[in-house]
């Protein structure tokens, strides 16, 4: 089955706009503990229960699946685009080290602030710089192709999972966080 190019990278675009504020908001969480304020780490869980549910699992393998066909219609567009898959894999091992990291300590289990601040932190960053450079080059390049006819990808492959916080329906487990993150 095949899917327009176009609108999956317009869903793209605003999972990013998404995972941006929520990396605001643990960036914030994660000062906080730093400077010994307030803080919810209940809130800062439920943000990479989320990265992990959706962003590593259906947004960036959707990612992928456009390169490769950039890659393979276009391969004069996908030079020095190779580490995208490096970087979502290094990417999801930062999510997922942290969010276990945040359930030990909601669990009471010990673990250092200064361990999850900079956790955060690093997460944070790698995944900002990441999407930068998605949106400023990777995101170009496949515009260039749409506009050059080839607007079309096979997604036979492609998982089809609605975002279990901004979609439609906010999935159970995500209604503290929506709450949270919608006035």
């Amino acid at each position: 089955m095949s899917k327009e190019i176009a609108p999956i990278l317009a869903e793209l675009r605003q999972d990013h706009r998404n995972m941006a504020g929520l990396l605001n908001l643990l960036e914030r969480q994660a000062e906080a503990i730093f400077g010994e304020d307030e803080f919810d780490l209940g809130l800062m869980v439920d943000i990479m229960q989320y990265m992990t549910a959706y962003p590593d699992a259906v947004h960036h393998p959707k990612e992928d699946k456009l390169y490769a066909e950039l890659r393979a219609a276009r391969p004069d567009l996908a030079q020095g685009m190779a580490r995208i898959s490096d970087e979502h894999r290094t990417i999801g091992g930062q999510s997922i080290l942290l969010r276990d990291k945040l359930v030990e300590a909601a669990s009471g289990n010990m673990v250092l602030r200064k361990e999850i601040v900079a956790d955060a932190l690093r997460y944070v960053e790698s995944l900002r710089a990441h999407m930068r450079w998605e949106e400023s080059d990777l995101f170009m390049r496949l515009d260039k192709m749409i506009a050059d006819g080839h607007d079309a990808v096979e997604t036979s492959t492609v998982v089809e999972y609605r975002d279990p916080l901004f979609g439609a329906k906010v999935e159970a487990r995500f209604k503290a966080l929506y709450k949270a993150i919608v006035p």
